[in-house]
């Protein structure tokens, strides 16, 4: 991820399902989204320029998870505790990105990703 999105900005979407196959047909053939494989279960998704890029992911339950650009991963987290939300997947580096996934306090996924 590069670092050009504006700090709390929404740069990434995750979607989640079970048949990768299906959600790389549907996204690219439906919207006109590139779709570049990237091994079993992922592949990266370019969506329009202005849009945010995202992932398709395999997985049992279908979701999607908005990605939030932030300038501090680690405060961004402690300010989320702090206000009713919890650690889903606390601080990775994935080797691209250094993120965090939390839940609001209603339970809504959010992957917060250092700038």
């Amino acid at each position: 991820m590069t670092p050009t999105h504006a700090a709390n900005a929404i740069a990434h979407v995750d979607i989640f399902g079970p048949e990768i196959e299906a959600l790389t047909t549907f996204y690219r053939d439906t919207l006109g989204w590139d779709i570049a494989p990237k091994g079993p279960g992922y592949a990266l998704v370019s969506t329009p320029e202005g849009g945010p890029d995202g992932a398709l992911v395999e997985a049992e339950t279908p979701a999607m998870v908005m990605g939030v650009v932030v300038e501090d991963l680690d405060a961004a987290v402690a300010a989320a505790v702090e206000h009713g939300g919890t650690i889903v997947m606390p601080p990775v580096d994935n080797g691209w990105v250094v993120k965090a996934r939390i839940a609001d306090p209603a339970g809504n996924p959010l992957t917060l990703i250092q700038r």
